[in-house]
């Protein structure tokens, strides 16, 4: 085994996990699921079959990855954070034929006792903070706060905040790597020259 399993964790046959991956305590991964290198799964943690996890994402205790929730690269999920993947919800009516895709994307982190409701995208190195309930798509860089989550600015990959209006044109460059980013109108880059 190239990655680590605590005594009390639950991995189905089948499940695909990379190397130097961790799984804490009493952690169920199931058989479907693929998660890549590196990925810390903290205690308490679900993943269910229809999931995919990207290399280096970090997953703290007491959060579910329903199926249909997929996480790119190095996404970082708060304590407690919640995936949904059903819209409307009852227990009398089966709906597991009307899952919807929830993309979290490259580096977007997903704040303590977030919520996120499915069906959406979540942009690179967006930061949705804690306890916020995200009911839309989310740009990429997007700082977003509230219930329901509504955009306040703009975050570095670095995780820094950006002095830049939400909405207009502007640079800015991250305080800790210097790296510069652009804004036009509601789109934000990180200019790589």
């Amino acid at each position: 085994m190239s990655f680590y399993q605590h005594d009390s964790a639950i991995v189905d046959d089948g499940a695909q996990i990379g190397d130097e991956s961790r799984i804490w305590h009493f952690t169920h991964v199931c058989a479907g699921a693929k998660i890549g290198q590196g990925c810390s799964l903290g205690q308490n943690v679900f993943i269910g079959n229809k999931v995919s996890i990207g290399n280096g994402c970090k997953i703290q205790n007491n959060v579910s990855v329903y199926d249909n929730v997929h996480l790119e690269e190095g996404v970082f999920c708060g304590p407690s954070m919640v995936f949904t993947n059903v819209y409307n919800p009852r227990s009398l009516i089966d709906r597991k034929d009307e899952y919807r895709k929830t993309l979290v994307k490259k580096g977007a982190t997903l704040g303590a006792n977030c919520t996120i409701i499915c069906g959406v995208t979540i942009g690179e190195f967006a930061f949705i903070g804690a306890g916020a309930v995200v009911n839309k798509s989310v740009p990429a860089y997007a700082l977003m706060v509230g219930v329901p989550a509504k955009q306040v600015g703009w975050m570095s990959e670095f995780g820094e905040q950006l002095e830049l209006p939400v909405v207009g044109q502007g640079e800015a460059v991250c305080a800790q790597t210097g790296d510069k980013y652009r804004l036009q109108g509601s789109v934000l880059q990180r200019d790589v020259n």
